[in-house]
């Protein structure tokens, strides 16, 4: 027994289309193919995988009975898609290549976002929120490729700062 991977994480929302512009339009998903709910939902994809799922919030009976699972209880329930933000889930995270043209489409897009060297490790990070949601998004780049785009100083093993 063990887990394998993260399968995806869905989203409710009061503005489904919105929401799927946004992860589309400005980190590079593309909306595709998805079972019948009985429900409008959207699902993105990286690659073959579908990693964001996108429903309405309050939708529908059937879609609350759908989603509902045994441990529910009515407070959990009504809590979860009425509020803007992360919620108990502090942001979701993907890892990515190609800093520079997120960088480039992230300004295009006036989509305002934070930068770091990730503490004690190989990577570099932007933060951003998703607007329509409050939903905070991270994404991790390697530190060698911030390096090479000098988004951060070169130290040589001695800790000199070799940067012009």
């Amino acid at each position: 027994m063990g887990l394998k991977f993260m399968e995806h994480i869905l989203i409710l929302t009061h503005d489904p289309e919105a929401t799927r512009d946004w992860f589309c339009d400005n980190l590079g998903f593309e909306s595709g193919d998805h079972p019948e709910f009985g429900f409008p939902v959207y699902w993105l994809y990286i690659g073959n995988q579908d990693v964001v799922h996108i429903g309405k919030a309050q939708h529908s009976e059937h879609q609350n009975t759908y989603l509902s699972t045994p441990s529910d209880t009515a407070s959990s329930v009504s809590s979860t898609a009425n509020h803007l933000g992360s919620g108990r889930i502090d942001h979701v995270c993907f890892n990515c290549e190609g800093m520079m043209e997120f960088i480039d489409r992230l300004t295009k897009n006036k989509v305002e976002f934070s930068e770091r060297k990730a503490h004690n490790s190989n990577l570099y990070q932007l933060f951003m929120r998703e607007p329509i949601n409050g939903i905070k998004v991270e994404l991790n780049f390697s530190a060698e490729e911030a390096l090479n785009a000098k988004r951060l100083p070169s130290w040589t093993s001695t800790g000199e700062n070799t940067t012009n």
